[in-house]
């Protein structure tokens, strides 16, 4: 008999009749969002590890996207409620404009923070990726581009908006 090197892959284990708790990857503590860190995972399969990796990728940079945009969505809805804003929703679609081509900038900087990869009876890869992005560099980008566009900077008050993230990203961390 000779040995072997494969591992099986935990599937779960049975809670009770005919359910089965399942593991997934890269779901712990440390891969879920905090207020100094935006983070996303996701699953991309394929015959192909190369592609697996690539939709992966893709995937979790989509899922990124959209937490960074609805937290910088309700935090300037906040501000605006917050403030006087002459036309608040002329800022608030400015300010989502800005918002999506800075995430667009920023996620080409993301950094891997985990890594699974299964392959199936049958040779299809499973590919998990964990990613993240600090808060400050989208709040840091987003100063540099109001402090460049003359409208917005009429309404904004950099030390109340930090203060609305500030919250908002609290907010966020203790939902997880």
């Amino acid at each position: 008999m000779m040995p072997s090197c494969k591992s099986k892959k935990d599937v779960g284990k049975p809670v009770s009749d005919g359910m089965t708790e399942i593991t997934v990857p890269l779901s712990g503590k440390e891969y879920q969002s905090t207020k100094e860190i935006f983070r996303a995972k996701s699953v991309g399969k394929s015959p192909d590890i190369a592609t697996a990796k690539k939709i992966a990728l893709s995937n979790a940079k989509a899922e990124l996207a959209g937490l960074i945009t609805t937290t910088i969505k309700s935090v300037t809805h906040n501000y605006t409620n917050q403030r006087s804003v002459a036309d608040a929703q002329d800022f608030e679609n400015k300010f989502e404009n800005l918002t999506k081509d800075i995430v667009n900038q920023q996620l080409n900087n993301v950094a891997v923070v985990g890594e699974k990869v299964f392959k199936d009876k049958t040779g299809t890869v499973e590919y998990w990726v964990a990613i993240e992005m600090s808060t400050a560099s989208v709040i840091d980008e987003l100063n540099s581009k109001i402090s460049q566009n003359q409208k917005l900077q009429i309404d904004y008050d950099k030390k109340k908006f930090e203060e609305a993230t500030k919250e908002e990203f609290e907010k966020m961390e203790k939902s997880n």
